[in-house]
C-alpha cells in the first residue's frame, strides 16, 4: 500500500535558497528565523510584480465612440467645416421598431417587401423639429428621405442648435435610413437680375447649404433659377452665385441641380441648359455638383420617357453623363408631354404610366442612384408613400 502524509501535517515547499542552504540552518528555532519565513510566506502570496505600463491619456468621447463631431449653433454663415456622420447601408439588414403611430388603413410596412438596391423613399415633413423626420422615414418604410431644414416658403433662416443637431443625427443613426438630401427655399433665385434679390437669394443659399452640412446630409437639391431678362445672363449669374457660395462653404454635402419643367423664364429645363450651368462651374468645384432629375418636370419639358425611355437616357448620357446624376425624383405628371407644367401624380396613374419606373428600377446603370418619392401625399400622409414604395419594391424585383 502506498503511504499516507500524516493528515495533521503540514509543510511549506522548501524555497530555491533553502534546498542549498545546510540542514543546520532548516532546522533554526531562533525567533528572529521564524519572523525570516513567516516574512519570506507572505511574500510568496503576492503576485509576481509587473512593469508599469506607461500612462495613456484618458480617452476622448471621439476615441470611445467614434461620433460625428458635435457642430456647433449656426448663428453666422461663416467657418464651419463639419463631417459627415456614418451612414447605415440601406442593404444591410436593420431591426425596424414599430413606430406605433401609422394608421390601420396604411396597410404593411414597405419593408416588409424585400428590397435590395440603392436608398429608396420619400419627401417627409419635419413639423415639430428636424429630428423628427427620421422617424417618419421608418413609417412609411423608407431608406432615403428628402426633406426642408426650415420653412421653404418664408425668407426666415432656421439657426440650428448644437443639441438639435445632436438630436437629429441620433435619430437618423436609429433607422435604415442610407441617403438624406434638403431641397432649399422655394423662393431663391440665383439667377435674378434684381440685385437685392439676388443677394438675399445668395444669403438663403448659403444658409442651405451650412445647415445641411451641419446635420450630415448627404446632398442639397436646387432648382435653377429663373433669368428674368436674358436666358445666357441668368445662365451665368446663377453659376457665378453658386460658384461664390461652395467656395465659401466646404462640407460633405454635395449641391445637386434639379432639370425642370420649362414653365416661364426658368432656367434648366434642356440637358443642354443644365451642361451649360454646370461647365461654368470651375473645374475645382465639379465633383460637389450634379443633377437631380425629376421625372415629371422631364417628361413635361418635352423628353418621352413613356414612349422614348432609352432615347431619353441615352441623350442624357451624352450630353450630362451618368456620373453627374446624383438622385432620382420619381413622380408620374398629371400634365401631358411638353406642356411645361409641374403637376406631380402617382406613380402609374399620370401621363407617364408604369413603364418607364419599372425601367428605372431595374436597370442597372441606376443602381447606386437613390430614389425619392414626391407625389401626392394623401390625407394621412403616410398611405400613398406607402403604397408607392411597395410598388417600386416590386418594380426592383420584376413584379
Amino acid at each position: 500500500m502506498a503511504r499516507r502524509t500524516p493528515a495533521r501535517v503540514k509543510k511549506t515547499a522548501p524555497t530555491k535558497a533553502q534546498s542549498g542552504k545546510s540542514a543546520a540552518k532548516k532546522a533554526a528555532t531562533t525567533k528572529a528565523a521564524i519572523k525570516q519565513t513567516a516574512k519570506k510566506k507572505a511574500a510568496l502570496k503576492k503576485p509576481a510584480p509587473k512593469k508599469p505600463a506607461p500612462k495613456k491619456p484618458a480617452p476622448t468621447v471621439a476615441a470611445r465612440s467614434k461620433p460625428a463631431p458635435k457642430p456647433p449653433a449656426l448663428k453666422t454663415p461663416v467657418g464651419v467645416k463639419p463631417a459627415a456622420p456614418p451612414r447605415p447601408s440601406s442593404t444591410r439588414a436593420v431591426d425596424v421598431p414599430k413606430p406605433g403611430t401609422v394608421p390601420q388603413s396604411a396597410g404593411a410596412s414597405p419593408y416588409d417587401t424585400p428590397y435590395i438596391g440603392a436608398p429608396l423613399g420619400a419627401h417627409v415633413s419635419t413639423a415639430g423639429g428636424v429630428a423628427n423626420g427620421p422617424p417618419r422615414a421608418v413609417d412609411i418604410g423608407a431608406t432615403a428621405i428628402q426633406l426642408f431644414t426650415k420653412q421653404a416658403s418664408q425668407w426666415k433662416e432656421k439657426v440650428f442648435t448644437a443639441a438639435e443637431v445632436q438630436t437629429f443625427r441620433t435619430a437618423l443613426a436609429g433607422t435604415p435610413v442610407g441617403f438624406t438630401n434638403a431641397h432649399d427655399s422655394y423662393l431663391i433665385n440665383l439667377a435674378s437680375p434684381n440685385a437685392a434679390l439676388r443677394a438675399k437669394s445668395i444669403e438663403s443659399f448659403e444658409y442651405e447649404l451650412r445647415r445641411s452640412n451641419l446635420l450630415g446630409l448627404n446632398a442639397v437639391v436646387s432648382h435653377p433659377g429663373n433669368f428674368m431678362d436674358d436666358r445666357a445672363s441668368g445662365i451665368a449669374r446663377n453659376a457665378d452665385a453658386i460658384t461664390e457660395v461652395l467656395e465659401r462653404v466646404d462640407g460633405p454635402t454635395r449641391l445637386l441641380m434639379e432639370l425642370t419643367a420649362g414653365q416661364g423664364t426658368v432656367i434648366g429645363s434642356t440637358f443642354e441648359e443644365m451642361a451649360e450651368l454646370l461647365g461654368r462651374i470651375p473645374a475645382a468645384l465639379q465633383s460637389r455638383v450634379g443633377v437631380c432629375f425629376d421625372t415629371a418636370h422631364v417628361y413635361a419639358a418635352g423628353y418621352d420617357l413613356a414612349c422614348d425611355f432609352d432615347g431619353v437616357m441615352s441623350r442624357f448620357a451624352d450630353v450630362l453623363g451618368f456620373e453627374r446624376l446624383g438622385l432620382w425624383h420619381l413622380n408620374d405628371s398629371k400634365e401631358p408631354l411638353g406642356s411645361k407644367k409641374d403637376r406631380h401624380e402617382l406613380i402609374g396613374l399620370g401621363r407617364i404610366g408604369e413603364a418607364a419606373f419599372r425601367r428605372i428600377m431595374t436597370d442597372l446603370r441606376f443602381a447606386d442612384v437613390p430614389k425619392v418619392l414626391e407625389t401626392p401625399k394623401g390625407d394621412d400622409m403616410v398611405t400613398n408613400d406607402r403604397r408607392m414604395l411597395r410598388l417600386l419594391r416590386r418594380f426592383a424585383y420584376g413584379r
